[in-house]
């Protein structure tokens, strides 16, 4: 089965402010029927490239059995550290990056790593959305978690 699942990440303000994510998984049956669910959480301290991971791992995680999986995101960190293989040599360099500059989230990578396990995933950058329905959809979502996070 063919999966697309598209993804968006929203901070507000600083790191130790509200941010969310929203996702929206989508397939179409063998009957040609439409299917999607949206997922989408608030969180009261985050940052943008931490909210992109979790909803690519929310989607992922949401599939009870193994697909074809493209995952649509404007995280140009995320599409490349799988396309570019970032994660691979972050893995065997004990999870460092650069001249040893250690890999933020690192939970979060080997949650997204396992989810994809079963998988054949492909990252696809949307840049800046391109006015991308789907991803403005999620976009949307994201931004009413993190608002709804606001005090």
């Amino acid at each position: 089965m063919k999966v697309d699942i598209y993804t968006d990440g929203a901070a507000r303000g600083n790191p130790d402010g509200p941010g969310g994510y929203g996702c929206i998984l989508r397939y179409v049956d063998p009957k040609g029927t439409v299917h999607e669910r949206e997922f989408s959480k608030g969180f009261e301290k985050t940052t943008n490239n931490r909210m992109e991971l979790m909803a690519a791992i929310v989607g992922l995680e949401a599939l009870i059995r193994p697909c074809e999986v493209t995952v649509h995101s404007d995280s140009k960190y995320l599409v490349d550290a799988f396309n570019q293989h970032w994660i691979d040599s972050w893995i065997k360099k004990g999870w460092k990056r650069g001249k040893n500059e250690e890999v933020k989230n690192v939970d979060l990578w080997q949650r997204l790593l396992k989810a994809k396990e079963m998988h054949e995933v492909k990252f696809v950058w949307v840049k800046g959305h391109d006015g991308n329905e789907m991803n403005e959809r999620c976009d949307r979502l994201a931004t009413e978690a993190a608002d709804s996070m606001k005090k």
